[in-house]
């Protein structure tokens, strides 16, 4: 009898880390691109954990720029799709390991000038109890279209 407490003081941690630590699936980050696709702020941002950041592919600093919390973040999102009214998210393939994942990705779009954009890019991942803590984006550079 003296073994199942200490048994059990044993286990304890593990058990809670376990039912906190929530696994992120390649079918969650599909849900998560068709979500941008479809224009859905509400639907991307229930990915996304309470305190997320945002990393954008351009910026006045060397990592782009950063959006910090869920409001910061859905407004960027919105502004994408403000400036891009067409964006698109083509052909997504998605790769987990542990708490990170890579989806890879060509965006297509036309800017309000009706500038086409064509780049394949990739977000970077880190995820907190089963949403997105981190969307760090990454994208080639590429002339405009003519």
């Amino acid at each position: 009898m003296k073994k199942a407490p200490l048994l059990f003081f044993l286990l304890f941690p593990t058990l809670i880390m376990a039912q906190s630590d929530k696994l992120v699936s390649t079918d969650f980050l599909q849900s998560f691109a068709e979500a941008f696709n479809a224009h859905d702020i509400e639907a991307i941002m229930s990915h996304m954990a309470d305190d997320c950041i945002f990393q954008a592919s351009a910026g006045p600093d060397a990592d782009g720029e950063k959006f910090t919390g869920r409001e910061q973040v859905a407004k960027a999102f919105k502004d994408v799709f403000k400036n891009f009214p067409d964006a698109k998210w083509n052909n997504p393939v998605h790769f987990i390991s542990g708490n990170r994942g890579l989806s890879e990705w060509t965006f297509t779009g036309t800017k309000t000038d009706g500038t086409k954009v064509e780049v394949t890019g990739c977000d970077v991942f880190l995820f907190k109890d089963g949403k997105i803590a981190v969307k760090n984006s990454y994208r080639k550079n590429r002339m405009p279209k003519r």
